[in-house]
């Protein structure tokens, strides 16, 4: 940032009434930080969400230097933090949470965007974006998607296995195996590594790829990344159990595996954001 003084005085009386209503924001909605805070401890889906602040905040620091002050406000942040002033008053009098929760995000956006003007949210944007991250799925989508996701990867790794010439039925998003039954479970439907990666495609195209497209690319590729990464893990355990034994596919194999997917995905969106990049190099 450049300041007229460079001292955290003069920027703080610069921006005094940014902060009192930052300072308010946060303090009004205690309720629903505490939510969130829950939620974070006791669902492994969203466990990330004590990192997204953090990692929002670096990336606002990251870019101060690029912020030109004094800027003109932008009126379009008026109205986004007004519709975020409703959406607490609707989601808060409905209990909904999913609105209450995006509600905020959007206050403190149309914050930023009408104090720090339209020149220099478009600088640092992404770190407002990145709080979307820390919000838990509404639980009616997340419940509509997990069956689906469920019977998918059920199918997909009955049609491997038949290929590959394992003996196994599948019955739902039940398959049986000789002396095994393999349950693909909600846990097991994909959707529970899905948020994370979605949450580090995102911030590693960010930090990596110029541009828009790329880094779209990047989160939408997250998608498949996830589902096919949580296919191979039931491949693996179904494999395990009929080839070497039943109680290793239940202990090892299924604790293992879903670490050991997850980073292996991970994996893969840090290799594919290195081929998008590679053109660009080339050039």
């Amino acid at each position: 940032m450049n300041f007229s003084k460079d001292t955290l005085a003069v920027h703080l009386n610069y921006h005094k009434y940014a902060y009192i209503l930052l300072l308010l924001i946060i303090l009004l909605n205690i309720p629903v930080w505490a939510g969130l805070i829950y939620d974070w401890l006791h669902d492994d889906n969203y466990s990330h969400g004590f990192l997204i602040l953090p990692v929002s905040i670096y990336l606002f620091y990251r870019q101060k230097r690029e912020l030109v002050f004094p800027a003109r406000p932008s009126r379009t942040g008026i109205l986004i933090f007004a519709a975020g002033c409703l959406g607490l008053i609707l989601g808060t009098a409905a209990g909904e949470l999913f609105t209450t929760r995006l509600a905020v995000v959007l206050t403190i956006t149309g914050l930023g965007l009408h104090y720090l003007g339209t020149d220099n949210f478009k600088k640092i944007w992404f770190a407002f974006f990145f709080l979307i991250f820390m919000i838990p799925i509404p639980a009616i989508i997340y419940h509509s998607a997990t069956l689906p996701m469920q019977l998918f990867a059920s199918k997909a790794t009955i049609f491997i296995l038949h290929l590959i010439g394992v003996p196994s039925l599948r019955q739902g998003n039940i398959i049986y195996l000789p002396q095994y039954t393999l349950e693909v479970t909600e846990a097991c439907s994909g959707l529970r590594s899905l948020a994370t990666l979605l949450a580090l495609a995102a911030l590693y195209g960010n930090l990596t790829l110029r541009g828009w497209v790329r880094p779209l690319a990047l989160f939408i590729a997250a998608v498949p990344i996830a589902i096919i990464a949580n296919i191979f893990r039931l491949l693996t355990t179904a494999i395990g159990a009929y080839a070497i034994s039943t109680s290793l596919a239940e202990d090892f194999l299924h604790e293992l595996s879903g670490l050991l997917v997850f980073f292996s995905a991970l994996i893969i969106i840090v290799i594919l954001g290195a081929i998008l990049r590679w053109p660009k190099k080339r050039s």
